[in-house]
């Protein structure tokens, strides 16, 4: 499954969707806050360039929504599910703590995501 080739590969290990080899990101940890969010412009190993278009990474927005959907209304139903007596309220602040905990990991994702999306692998 996370063999050099797929998908996956590229997305979680933020590499390049062509290469698989060059890094997307200049620090892959997303809680390096020194570093957070720079991307190399092209990848340092096939060239490819990673920002098509000027707003090419907005699409990556809508990647992060769904995952963020995708976490935030399962905890809900399981922390409703597990604690008796939470308000609604109680549970949605949970809920955003944790959403805004995974924050700097979506976004890396997200971008990854993206860009896969549009890049396929070629040896």
């Amino acid at each position: 499954m996370l063999t050099k080739g797929s998908k996956a590969y590229s997305i979680i290990k933020m590499k390049c969707p062509r290469c698989h080899e060059g890094d997307i990101f200049f620090d892959a940890n997303p809680y390096h806050f020194s570093q957070f969010g720079k991307m190399y412009e092209r990848c340092p190993h096939c060239d490819l360039k990673y920002d098509m278009e000027p707003g090419f990474f907005l699409g990556a927005m809508y990647v992060s929504y769904g995952m963020a959907v995708a976490i935030a209304l399962p905890s809900a139903l399981i922390i409703s599910a597990l604690v008796d007596g939470l308000r609604i309220y109680q549970t949605v602040g949970i809920v955003l703590i944790e959403i805004i905990a995974l924050m700097p990991i979506l976004y890396y994702l997200s971008r990854s995501i993206w860009l896969n999306i549009f890049f396929g692998y070629k040896k």
